[in-house]
């Protein structure tokens, strides 16, 4: 009965945010299902053995269900036509985990973006990313589920990164194939938070409910390489790893160098500051000795980014220097 209110109100969700990314056309000539398509994909795979306990626990396969609507872009702007013509759209997905009774069932909704590698008559190659919160409903419980060390809370953000093809069947009809990364965690707001990730492989079609529009195309703008330069700041709670019920104060600070080598393609250099007033409590807890500058950690990192118009995705990767991590 919970799974099945569940299931509804994430149809309901799903159906609104298609209303809003897509919006509403008046405009005779053009229909709201124009350049838009259906996609049911079925995935079958295995949780990634990371920890002893998740290959212990594990006793099956992964099993997903995929339903997505995705719209096409034509090249309204230089960008579409600079990332070959992406796609975009939502998806509603519902996996097994490899153990109904430890590490139960999960629910996710996603916005992705799908870019296209290349494009030979009926045949693309793709990757695909996407983010969005996803509901599990079985979680750690030191009574009940003692078990369940990876999730530590119902709701988590979920990541996926796909790679496959299309090939179109008719005009109308695809097949899909491909492999898919899923992860989900909660970020730390709830401990324990190792997370689950579980790689697949994936095969279903995509259905095309309206007409397709002319690509356009625009004289792109000679890209100018420069420099930028960036301060961030964040602050936040977080649970410690001693599964304290209550939450601490973390917070960050950072500078960062970045130069635009191509439209598409950034890559920085910086320092960070880290302050974390979570590691007083815990390390008296291990019996170790406690200064004040413990719970500052300091380090450098590289930042590679993907540009998109006024928008760019980063992923760093750093270490720690001159004041290390000092809880054991």
């Amino acid at each position: 009965m919970q799974t099945t209110k569940i299931v509804k109100r994430y149809t309901k969700t799903i159906i609104i945010i298609i209303y809003l990314l897509f919006g509403y056309q008046t405009n005779a000539q053009k229909k709201i299902t124009d350049n838009l398509s259906g996609m049911i994909n079925f995935h079958s795979g295995y949780n990634l053995p990371e920890y002893p306990f998740n290959v212990a626990i594990t006793e099956d396969y992964i099993r997903s269900l995929e339903i997505c609507l995705l719209k096409e872009t034509v090249g309204k702007n230089q960008w579409e036509q600079i990332y070959n013509y992406p796609s975009y759209g939502v998806s509603l997905f519902y996996s097994t985990l490899g153990n109904d009774e430890i590490f139960g069932r999960e629910f996710a909704l996603t916005y992705f973006i799908k870019s296209y590698l290349l494009s030979k008559n009926r045949l693309k190659l793709f990757n695909r990313t996407g983010v969005g919160i996803s509901y599990v409903n079985r979680k750690f419980d030191l009574q009940k589920n003692y078990l369940n060390v990876a999730i530590g809370a119902n709701f988590n953000i979920h990541f996926n990164f796909r790679i496959g093809a299309n090939y179109a069947l008719t005009d109308k009809l695809s097949f899909n194939t491909g492999l898919s990364f899923d992860h989900f965690s909660n970020a730390n707001t709830s401990e324990p938070n190792l997370g689950i990730n579980y790689l697949t492989g994936y095969g279903g079609v995509s259905y095309n409910l309206g007409e397709k529009s002319k690509k356009q195309i625009h004289k792109i703008e000679e890209h100018v390489k420069e420099n930028n330069y960036s301060f961030f700041a964040g602050i936040g709670g977080k649970h410690s790893r001693a599964l304290l019920s209550k939450y601490f104060l973390a917070s960050s600070f950072s500078f960062e160098f970045n130069r635009a080598f191509t439209k598409k393609f950034n890559f920085g250099i910086g320092s960070d500051l880290f302050y974390d007033s979570s590691v007083e409590e815990s390390m008296k807890k291990n019996s170790q000795d406690y200064k004040k500058s413990d719970s500052f950690k300091t380090g450098i990192h590289l930042s590679p980014s993907i540009v998109y118009n006024k928008f760019s995705f980063s992923i760093q990767e750093g270490i720690y220097f001159l004041l290390p991590e000092q809880l054991e």
